[in-house]
């Protein structure tokens, strides 16, 4: 693992931003069509902007065939609706109202559960779904932002807090009474790939999605090459990136104290929570960066990794075959498994 301090890599830094990062405001549902001629395919770089699943998406595709992108947001709606814990209705809201009762959910939702609880396993309980009631404690985005929980409450939500008790079957869901769960941790990367395989299923092989920030790779870049991934820079307030990747066919997904947080008595507090206390997590870490074949791994792994830390979480990615990790901390240091020894570029060369 090669070290670099972003205090050098910022030196006459370059603006580069993520592929989709500068992202216009939406409403829900809302998709607007752009189109742009790409000479060498014959085909025409298609694009909708929506928002769904509490964060801004983009969806870009290299087709002829506009439908497809109209369908693909129509899909988002479908899984907003499915997996939103906020909408009456959807299967996560009616798991967590059913009173510790059985509910029968879609297959889709049996399948982000069995492997969300999968990572939950694999982490040794950082990365748990059943963290919502800890969750409903905090706002790093209302009118209740910089509010902190009351102590006693959070420890109360804490005791709840327990992947073991979440019962999966064919025949539906069940949760002790008391518990609740949330998949925002991971939704966004299982739709991320879901919306992929959809549009692959239509014919489109070259593409990007950007959700909120999970980003997903559709085989290469028309000309053939590959697409240049800016990491941010957690400590630039206008989305700088710090470095860039190449990848094809791939997800790239960040985590950080940067995205939802508020700063008390020289404390950042952010919405990445320790499944032990309910309070956020505490560590060197400024942001953590994953790549990996798909986003749902990426995005699982996002949360987990950073909960270990630095030390605890280079040695976990480094065990795992296909999935590489840029780390960096509060100090401003950047670090990065070995197997982007030869891929990683830092801006300006540090």
């Amino acid at each position: 693992m090669r070290h670099r301090t972003i205090a050098a890599a910022l030196a006459g830094m370059l603006a580069l931003s993520l592929l989709t990062a500068c992202q216009p405001q939406g409403t829900q549902g809302s998709a607007a069509p752009t189109a742009s001629p790409v000479v060498e395919s014959g085909l025409s770089k298609q694009s909708r902007v929506g928002f769904f699943f509490d964060t801004v998406i983009t969806i870009e595709a290299y087709t002829n065939d506009e439908s497809i992108l109209d369908d693909a947001i129509a899909e988002c709606q479908r899984y907003d609706d499915l997996l939103s814990k906020t909408k009456e209705g959807s299967d996560v809201w009616n798991i967590n109202h059913a009173n510790g009762e059985r509910v029968a959910v879609s297959q889709e939702t049996l399948d982000i559960i069995r492997k969300a609880l999968e990572y939950s396993k694999l982490s040794d309980g950082k990365f748990d779904i059943t963290i919502e009631p800890c969750v409903a404690l905090w706002d790093f985005t209302g009118e209740n932002m910089g509010v902190l929980p009351d102590e006693a409450e959070l420890a109360e939500a804490a005791s709840h807090v327990d992947y073991t008790k979440v019962d999966v079957t064919d025949e539906g869901v069940q949760l002790p009474a008391g518990e609740t769960i949330d998949l925002g941790a991971i939704a966004k990367g299982y739709i991320t790939d879901r919306i992929k395989d959809f549009l692959v299923e239509r014919g489109i092989t070259c593409g990007m999605l950007n959700f909120g920030g999970n980003v997903l790779a559709i085989g290469s870049k028309p000309d053939g090459s590959n697409w240049n991934i800016g990491i941010q820079d957690p400590a630039s307030t206008t989305g700088e990136s710090i470095a860039v990747v190449p990848v094809s066919d791939s997800a790239v997904v960040t985590s950080g104290i940067y995205e939802r947080g508020f700063d008390v008595d020289g404390v950042r507090y952010h919405h990445i929570l320790d499944t032990s206390t309910g309070w956020p997590v505490q560590n060197e870490l400024a942001g953590i960066t994953i790549l990996a074949s798909d986003a749902f791994d990426a995005d699982a792994l996002s949360t987990t990794v950073f909960a270990m830390g630095l030390e605890e979480g280079t040695a976990f990615v480094e065990g795992l075959d296909g999935v590489e990790a840029v780390f960096i901390t509060r100090d401003e240091q950047v670090s990065w498994t070995s197997g982007l020894n030869d891929r990683l570029t830092l801006l300006n060369n540090g």
